[in-house]
């Protein structure tokens, strides 16, 4: 069964970004992909899960939980939402093998519908690892939408130049214009 054409405005960030951002704007209405089980499939399918996984009610919870241990993270205070991803965490582990190709971790789940929601909580960890700086939120007004900014300089203010990046610089222009 083919999957529908995934409707948010941003995709392609880091699976934990990613994941915040099945929920933003449009036209001044929240929108949420993982309202049911169709956008599931579409979220899974985005991000190379859906042979794994199934678009089921579980997997749907438990993304909407760590969803929402992630929105925590990155918008509030970490010795509050700390809790929050750490229980998602502890439904998973990775694991240490040899293989014939040499040293490989996977991960590892006793539920394997919490899958999802830990790859992306570990995802969250591992960019906080690597530059947490660049987690940022759009500067867009009214946007709600999380990148992680991998620009050289580590500029980068809008989810996209072509959306809020452009509101932005026209509502700049509209104000400049009606000065003169």
């Amino acid at each position: 069964m083919p999957t529908a054409r995934d409707p948010r405005p941003l995709t392609g960030e880091p699976l934990a970004l990613d994941l915040l951002n099945t929920r933003w704007n449009k036209e001044g209405v929240t929108q949420d992909l993982l309202a049911g089980p169709d956008g599931l499939a579409v979220w899974l399918a985005s991000n190379g899960l859906a042979g794994n996984h199934p678009a089921d009610t579980a997997v749907l919870d438990h993304l909407r939980e760590a969803r929402e241990a992630l929105r925590a993270a990155v918008d509030g205070p970490a010795e509050q939402a700390a809790p929050l991803v750490d229980a998602v965490l502890g439904h998973g582990r990775i694991r240490a093998r040899l293989t014939t190709a040499g040293p490989a971790e996977e991960p590892e789940f006793a539920d394997p519908s919490w899958g999802p929601a830990w790859l992306a909580a570990r995802n969250y960890l591992d960019l906080l690892t690597r530059a947490p700086e660049r987690i940022r939120p759009c500067a867009g007004g009214g946007c709600v939408l999380h990148f992680f900014d991998t620009s050289r300089n580590g500029t980068r203010r809008w989810c996209s130049m072509a959306a809020c990046g452009n509101r932005a610089k026209a509502s700049r222009h509209y104000a400049r214009s009606k000065e003169n």
